[in-house]
């Protein structure tokens, strides 16, 4: 399940292209990968963050993973239902389960990520 209509990182994160600011998520592959995600640490809104540097973790009960940010810019909003239902992020990664709304420095950049085809090239390795 990859959806056409998203970007991609090498990482795992999604991006939800259109009008600033942007929502972020990790990927059905990336959760299936970790398992059952039992906490979520993201960034307070605010927080300017670099792409391709950590933003954030995710730990389930198999390891802590980092989450990337997709693109450079300000984080201007997070999913803060996920401190109390982090089990969203398996169960709806690309709808109830996003993360956080970064407002990038440069809209085109999201552009350079993966699509949709290009992902699914990358998770069939």
């Amino acid at each position: 399940m990859i959806p056409e209509d998203l970007r991609y990182t090498s990482e795992h994160e999604w991006v939800a292209p259109g009008p600033a600011p942007v929502k972020v998520g990790i990927t059905h592959f990336a959760q299936d990968a970790l398992g059952d995600i039992v906490f979520v640490q993201l960034p307070e809104p605010g927080t300017a963050v670099q792409g391709g540097q950590p933003l954030g973790e995710v730990e389930s009960t198999k390891s802590v993973s980092e989450i990337y940010a997709p693109v450079s810019g300000t984080v201007v909003a997070r999913n803060d239902q996920l401190a109390d239902e982090p089990e969203l992020v398996n169960t709806d990664p690309y709808g109830a389960g996003w993360l956080v709304q970064i407002e990038p420095a440069d809209p085109g950049a999201i552009n350079d990520l993966l699509d949709a085809g290009a992902y699914r090239e990358l998770t069939e390795q």
